[in-house]
């Protein structure tokens, strides 16, 4: 394994009894990269990031943070990240502040500043108990609470929910912000917006298996693209059906609209004996690529 990675795990299964947890999920996270972490509720997002922090232990598998074994060296790997659950709590009684000094003793650092400055950009209260605020501004006091002393790794679980549009916006700033100072970034999420806007790469996770970890470009770029092409004469253009990669193709008088994945050089040598009037091309979003790839194991 790497000692590069910030993350790295192999074959790393969970099972409670004859129930899924996860299976053999293997991928790495580098230092200073943004990996989003996608599927819906109950896909294995919740029980590989409680793997990874030694919450829960793999039924086999490895897991390593920094290096170090997930199991073995749990204490020395949480001393050095920020961890956001996704269901984030820290006594219903205690205030933001307190919360604040309380990790700040435990980590041996002083990032009272730090706490405030990102107080003031989010607009959290931190003298009101956690229990007394809405959702929302409690995720607010949980961000703070991951990234105030500037970790090497942050593990953040659906870390936008409750946020409005407004501190998202902000949410996906001081993302980019850790990046760049070298943070690596282990984001899972359902918000495909959000990860397609943030995120390096990303890994798909379907009924406990990962089943894809692409870059976001790349992802995107294996994806079907819609073509609405207008000709002056449409004859001939029965001949798109039969190129690669083409399908759905339906003509209109001078009109044709079609899809087509891959390589694009067939279609444009085809359209090229044409006189194009008008062309365009509408490039699929990560919440299709991500539904295609669900649509696809359910008919397999």
């Amino acid at each position: 394994m790497s000692e590069t990675s910030a993350i790295e795990t192999e074959g790393l299964t969970k099972r409670y009894g004859r129930h899924r947890g996860i299976e053999d999920v293997t991928f790495a996270v580098r230092p200073g990269e943004v990996f989003g972490f996608l599927g819906p509720n109950g896909a294995g997002k919740t029980t590989t990031i409680r793997t990874l922090l030694d919450l829960i232990h793999p039924t086999s598998g490895s897991a390593r943070v920094f290096g170090l074994d997930s199991r073995r060296d749990s204490v020395a790997i949480r001393a050095r990240l920020g961890n956001l659950p996704g269901d984030f709590g820290f006594g219903r009684e205690t205030p933001g502040r307190e919360a604040v000094r309380l990790l700040s003793r435990l980590r041996g650092v002083d990032s009272t500043p730090r706490a405030e400055e990102l107080a003031a950009r989010f607009r959290a209260d931190l003298d009101r108990p956690l229990g007394q605020l809405s959702r929302g501004n409690r995720q607010k006091i949980g961000l703070l609470l991951a990234t105030f002393h500037r970790p090497e790794l942050l593990i953040l679980d659906e870390p936008t929910g409750g946020l409005d549009p407004l501190m998202q916006e902000e949410f996906l700033a001081l993302v980019a912000e850790e990046r760049e100072r070298g943070c690596a970034v282990f984001l899972s999420s359902h918000e495909l917006d959000e990860v397609q806007r943030v995120c390096d790469r990303v890994g798909i996770v379907r009924g406990g298996r990962l089943i894809a970890v692409e870059r976001i470009d790349e992802l995107l770029g294996k994806a079907r693209r819609r073509f609405t092409v207008e000709v002056q004469d449409p004859a001939g253009l029965e001949r798109l059906r039969s190129l690669p990669g083409v399908a759905e193709l339906e003509i209109a008088g001078t009109r044709a609209t079609f899809t087509a994945a891959g390589d694009l050089d067939a279609v444009v040598r085809e359209l090229a004996v044409h006189h194009v009037v008008d062309l365009e091309a509408a490039h699929p979003s990560l919440e299709e690529v991500f539904l295609g790839y669900y649509e696809e194991g359910e008919t397999k």
